[in-house]
């Protein structure tokens, strides 16, 4: 996911005193601590777009596991769209803000319409990143999903849940950087959480990055284009 910039920092495209170079060298810090992981067939890294995919590339080329997209988006409150008031995630799961809800007095007429139009858009996403190839079957699997970082946890917490009804059987949440009490909190719905880094205070993910240049549509795709291209060469050298 893309976060916020600091106050005070250049834009998205500006350079920081973080703790990893980009999100690349971040994944590849990851992927060292998901070591026992490696070389397993039961293993799938899902990253959440866009600014997850990049991380979760260098994890899943480490470990020798295939790599898919795994999308949710926020659901905004109508009129004030940046107030989330819930998350929906891959598959159609939704995950309800009920303090948003009851203070603006919203009923499931609302939440439903926001949901169809946000999930059409998230699955047109997907399927422009997949470029015509079908989702990795989850069902039975171990999944890590990997973000460039996280702040509240709340579109990670979306993606658990749709996780769960996918019938994944081992979920591993992790990411780069997050406050100490997000990762608390996603531990206690989750079988691990791996958090690189918890600074504090916790500001905003870009604070953990000297480049947190935005990611592209396009980077995605080519990453994910990869990413098959060397499950394949992988399979066959084994």
């Amino acid at each position: 996911m893309q976060d916020e910039e600091l106050p005070g920092r250049p834009g998205a495209s500006g350079m920081g005193d973080g703790l990893f170079r980009d999100r690349r060298d971040a994944g590849r810090v990851l992927a060292r601590l998901l070591e026992r992981y490696r070389d397993r067939a039961d293993v799938i890294v899902l990253a959440l777009p866009r600014g997850g995919v990049p991380v979760a590339y260098e994890v899943a080329s480490a470990l020798g596991a295939p790599l898919d997209v795994f999308g949710v988006r926020k659901l905004g409150v109508p009129g004030q769209e940046e107030l989330a008031m819930g998350a929906i995630a891959s598959g159609g799961t939704i995950v309800v803000n009920d303090e948003v809800v009851r203070e603006f007095g919203l009923g499931p007429e609302v939440i439903e319409r926001v949901a169809q139009m946000e999930g059409e858009e998230l699955l047109r996403r997907e399927q422009a990143y997949r470029e015509g190839r079908p989702p990795l079957d989850l069902a039975g699997k171990v999944v890590i999903v990997v973000d460039d970082g996280l702040a509240t946890g709340s579109s990670m917490l979306a993606a658990v849940h749709a996780l769960r009804q996918a019938a994944a059987a081992h979920i591993v949440v992790a990411v780069p950087a997050a406050p100490e009490s997000t990762c608390r909190e996603l531990g206690a719905v989750v079988d691990e959480v791996v958090c690189a880094a918890t600074p504090s205070p916790f500001v905003a993910v870009g604070q953990a990055y000297q480049d947190f240049t935005q990611t592209t549509d396009e980077e995605v795709s080519q990453l994910l284009r990869q990413a098959v291209d060397l499950t394949h060469i992988g399979r066959r050298s084994r």
